[in-house]
């Protein structure tokens, strides 16, 4: 990509605006009332969270122009989806939305060009996928997909791996209040979870030590495989307080075991 630039898309972006958090609120109650105005004031409020992203695809040798102005539509549909009521700051649910509309913007425009038969064979699968899974509230295996949709095995494995974009486990998400997200706290492993330790190690009396809240994230993540951002929708509060709260607690679990 291209160095950091002060002009991107035809704007000034050390001039751009930022917004208090009662402006920010102000703004969104008008955007709920249909203000169009207000949905454009609140966008280039917001265009700094826009270039924070983009940076950190400095290494994927991409116009930064064309990067800054896919990360804007990732922007506005955050806006367009946000729900304050949610008790989530709206950069906490706005970045990683930009940073997956950019990822699909390198994925699809990478040097390895994926023939369209193979996208459909791929988005097939992964739609009968969904659909079989909340039908018979399991995942469903690979030889029943085929079977659902008509397609050889192997045409879908290829299919599928021809899509993804490799992606670190520790590549950061987003940052707020400090605590780095990452690839690996937004992963759900129901097959491995950390119930092994928690059996072997009996940790029902480390739990009892924990408060409410402590125990009702520890139980929602590694007993029924939730994710970090599943617990926090359930719970109502940002992803961030769980990372943090869940760490504090497997902590003074550990502490307390170790001195058992």
């Amino acid at each position: 990509m291209a160095a950091y630039k002060v002009e991107i898309c035809g704007v000034n972006t050390s001039t751009l605006p930022i917004l208090k958090e009662e402006e920010k609120a102000s703004l969104f109650q008008r955007i709920q009332e249909g203000d169009k105005a207000a949905r454009e004031e609140y966008i280039k409020g917001n265009l700094r969270l826009v270039l924070s992203v983009i940076r950190r695809f400095a290494g994927s040798n991409e116009n930064v122009d064309d990067l800054f102005q896919i990360g804007c539509i990732g922007l506005i549909k955050s806006i367009d989806n946000f729900d304050p009521t949610m008790n989530v700051k709206f950069s906490t649910y706005a970045v990683p939305m930009i940073i997956g509309e950019i990822r699909r913007y390198l994925r699809d425009n990478n040097s390895v060009r994926v023939s369209r038969s193979m996208r459909d064979t791929a988005y097939k699968a992964i739609h009968a996928q969904e659909l079989m899974t909340r039908k018979n509230n399991q995942d469903p295996t690979l030889s029943e997909i085929a079977e659902e949709i008509g397609i050889p095995e192997e045409d879908i494995v290829f299919a599928l791996d021809a899509i993804q974009s490799p992606v670190s486990l520790y590549d950061p998400i987003y940052t707020d209040g400090g605590d780095t997200l990452y690839v690996m706290d937004q992963i759900s492993d129901k097959k491995n979870k950390e119930e092994k330790w928690v059996e072997e190690l009996s940790l029902s009396d480390a739990m009892k030590r924990l408060n409410e809240r402590e125990n009702r994230i520890i139980r929602l993540r590694f007993f029924e495989g939730k994710t970090q951002m599943e617990v926090a929708n359930e719970i109502h509060i940002s992803q961030a307080q769980v990372s943090r709260l869940e760490k504090a607690a497997l902590k003074n679990m550990k502490q307390f075991l170790s001195v058992r």
